[in-house]
């Protein structure tokens, strides 16, 4: 062995037993989402949390709990090495798989309002699709770095990966869960298209997902019921628009600054899922256009910062830290854009939380789980550039 490359494998173990990068920016950004969450959730929750529990802040408790137990997670996933994570892509996948599989038998997956979409752990419900969404992206990630060659130079290399993405939301689709769906779908076919898709394979997959998701909104009664109330809620406003109605009037109520925190009345048993799906719509009658735009440029910051952490790993030569930094922003800012253009009407009625803010069990520590997922990236890209820059000036 050299001299050279003795010293090169003596700097790089030197700099993974060094000390711990956390990315300032990015934690600033989360605490800043969760907190404002937290205020809005308990905003919004006060009235229904009364009437339910005779607890007022029994919303805010659980809510904070969740947050402690996801920043617990994401502590735990910040130790794991994402080394073995790509080792591990394959059985991570097949617990997705299995998760969404067991979900769907009777007797082990809990139905609530028609939909089979929870498992029962330790007295609490736990949304399968949560996880095995990132379950799925990871193990996108690691295929795009296996098969980085056929990915970008054939089209059975893009055909394999999207054929995974559409089996998983089939079946998400028979809990039902189209948001999820939805979801999954975009944020892994916008991952392949980072990794070096062809672009003209991609605009004729795009075309073809287009065709059959359009396909299964038209097929389904209950799917096609929220697509015409979306184009037009006010011709059904106290039935199938009436979800819609009052979101729009609620941000409508908001104006500029809003009519101030605490004061919205359509949390006020007018609104459904105030605390949870529709928590944007509090916010923007509580908060007004100032708030909305404060929530916007939070998310767009994470997004930002999601690809600038992607954009290190990648100069830094890891590849499948790099794609998982960008499927995390990815995912973020589909969610986003989905939950917020929801409850402003310009997109279809689906159940999906606003990441990191609106209430939910499963959403809040998977997401928080996967920001410790991101920090790792981090942590590791400034290790392998800062034990280059040692190896470099010491040779």
């Amino acid at each position: 062995m050299s001299a050279s490359s003795s010293l090169m494998g003596f700097a790089r173990s030197g700099a993974r037993s060094g000390p711990v990068h956390l990315d300032g920016v990015t934690l600033a950004l989360v605490l800043g989402i969760v907190l404002l969450g937290l205020v809005m959730v308990t905003s919004a929750s006060v009235s229904i949390a009364s009437q339910e529990s005779g607890q007022p802040f029994f919303y805010l408790e659980r809510q904070l709990f969740l947050t402690l137990l996801g920043t617990a997670c994401a502590a735990l996933v910040f130790s794991i090495p994402t080394e073995m994570l790509e080792k591990a892509s394959v059985p991570l996948l097949a617990v997705a798989v299995v998760l969404l599989m067991v979900v769907l038998v009777p007797g082990l997956g809990h139905s609530v309002n028609g939909s089979r979409r929870w498992l029962r752990l330790a007295g609490a419900n736990f949304q399968v699709s949560e996880l095995a969404r990132v379950l799925v992206l990871i193990y996108i990630a690691s295929y795009a770095v296996r098969r980085e060659s056929e990915l970008r130079e054939s089209f059975m290399g893009l055909a394999r990966p999207l054929g995974l993405l559409f089996a998983a939301g089939a079946l998400l689709l028979l809990e039902p869960d189209f948001g999820a769906a939805t979801v999954l779908f975009a944020t892994g076919f916008g991952l392949l298209f980072l990794a070096g898709a062809r672009l003209r394979y991609v605009i004729a997959m795009t075309a073809i997902a287009v065709a059959g998701f359009g396909v299964l909104a038209v097929s389904s009664s209950y799917r096609m019921r929220r697509l015409t109330a979306f184009l037009d809620p006010w011709a059904d406003p106290f039935n199938s628009g009436f979800q819609l109605t009052q979101s729009l009037i609620a941000i409508g109520r908001g104006q500029w600054f809003g009519v101030g925190l605490g004061d919205s009345v359509q949390k006020l048993f007018y609104l459904p899922e105030a605390h949870t799906d529709f928590l944007f719509a509090v916010l923007a009658e509580e908060l007004g256009l100032i708030g909305v735009v404060v929530t916007l440029a939070l998310f767009l910051g994470l997004v930002w910062r999601s690809f600038y952490i992607a954009r290190l790993a990648a100069n830094a030569g890891l590849k499948f830290q790099a794609y998982l930094a960008a499927g995390f922003g990815l995912w973020v800012g589909i969610q986003a854009f989905i939950n917020i253009g929801v409850n402003m009407g310009v997109l279809p009625t689906k159940g999906l939380t606003l990441p990191l803010m609106s209430y939910g069990r499963s959403s809040m520590i998977v997401a928080l789980a996967w920001v410790g997922l991101l920090m790792r990236v981090y942590h590791e890209a400034m290790r392998e550039q800062r034990g280059s820059a040692t190896v470099r000036g010491s040779v």
